[in-house]
């Protein structure tokens, strides 16, 4: 039987755990709690599902190993923390998923590697190939060196910026709170749960309140959940926001508790070639043979062999159009290469590759980076 949040369809899930949740009062590791949810991601797993943490703590659990007061940090007072904490919340992950048989793997982000394109390729294929291994990859802000122009400030949108990196079904905000009501139902007894939000409207996002203070831990409330629905939402990626303070959250979503579930505008997969065929401006060309043009057309990955002219300046992760040799558009995608080494394998095998670069990032185009066609920007961004 499906359940209201959809959690036991969804091929990639990716969940979001608050300091909050997983540092107890003393400063250290909640482990009562941390081995309940790792038995949640061993049921998800078991079903075939993948399942990546965006985990916050590290600035807590560090905070308590330096004995900083409670109190606001500077930033390098923080980066110190995060330091000092970020192998006490590895091992606390490592701890709770050992006796599942799974392992974690530590991935430190910052914003451009989510929103500059070749880092964002680069990050992609690491998650991915961790997914693939079967491993739990683990995901933080790089706070140790990360600056206040480049930070995300909360693990929420971040959260939301991996799952539509990695093409997510679900993305599970787990809060201080079971969902969005119409008031802050801590101070308003007449507030009213919201289960499920098709569109983010003004008046929706104007319900969202403020961090719980009284955790005195996180720096996320409501409104950057809201925020991290909203990219979820163009990303194709539904939302649930559900109470995270409780044993076996997921279990306890997938039995019917309360939670609100924010739907997505399209799939995963339309709204991330939607992205590429009508909001990204191309930097350049790629001019295949027919038979290049027919694998294209069947779904196929375009290879260096199959290309016959490159146009442009182009760095790797940037988009560009492929042509075929009379000159018709047959769609745009994101390049493995830049312009430099697309000139130097165009028209060689696979195989060939590495002996001219020195690597191989595979295709030049991989097919899931490659929207057929060409959306104008308008129906691409609706």
């Amino acid at each position: 039987m499906e359940t209201v949040s959809g959690i036991e369809r969804a091929r990639r899930v990716v969940v979001k755990v608050g300091s909050a949740l997983l540092v107890g009062e003393d400063g250290t590791a909640d482990t009562l709690w941390l081995a309940a949810f790792a038995a949640d991601v061993a049921r998800l797993r078991a079903r075939g599902q993948q399942v990546l943490v965006v985990s916050s703590g590290a600035v807590a659990l560090g905070r308590r190993r330096l004995m900083l007061a409670r109190r606001s940090l500077t930033l390098p007072e923080k980066q110190a923390a995060a330091a000092a904490g970020q192998s006490a919340l590895m091992r606390a992950w490592e701890e709770a998923l050992e006796p599942h048989d799974i392992h974690a793997a530590q991935v430190l982000l910052t914003r451009d590697d989510t929103e500059v394109r070749h880092r964002w390729l680069n990050a992609r294929a690491t998650v991915e190939t961790l997914l693939d291994l079967g491993v739990v990859p683990v995901v933080n802000e790089n706070d140790t060196v990360v600056t206040e122009e480049i930070r995300y400030g909360d693990n929420d949108r971040l959260a939301a910026r991996v799952a539509q990196m990695i093409g997510a079904d679900v993305l599970i905000l787990l809060s201080d709170i079971d969902g969005l009501y119409t008031a802050d139902p801590r101070s308003n007894p007449d507030a009213k749960h919201l289960a499920r939000i098709t569109h983010l409207t003004p008046e929706i996002e104007a319900m969202a309140g403020g961090a719980n203070a009284s955790a005195g831990v996180g720096t996320g409330g409501m409104a950057t959940k809201i925020a991290a629905a909203r990219m979820a939402q163009s990303a194709g990626c539904a939302t649930v926001i559900t109470l995270g303070r409780r044993p076996s959250p997921l279990a306890a979503l997938e039995a019917g508790e309360p939670a609100t579930v924010i739907e997505p505008a399209l799939s995963a997969k339309a709204a991330y070639k939607a992205w590429i065929a009508g909001t990204l401006a191309p930097a350049g060309t790629l001019v295949v043979d027919n038979g290049a043009a027919r694998a294209l057309s069947t779904g196929k990955s375009l290879l260096a062999a199959g290309i016959r002219a490159v146009e442009g300046r182009f760095e790797k992760g940037d988009a560009v159009v492929v042509r075929d040799e009379a000159g018709r558009e047959i769609g745009r995608g994101l390049t493995r290469y830049d312009s430099a080494d697309a000139v130097a394998i165009r028209g060689l095998k696979s195989d060939a590759i590495e002996g001219v670069l020195g690597y191989t990032s595979g295709p030049v185009i991989h097919a899931d980076d490659l929207a057929l066609g060409h959306a104008p920007a308008e129906a691409a961004a609706g």
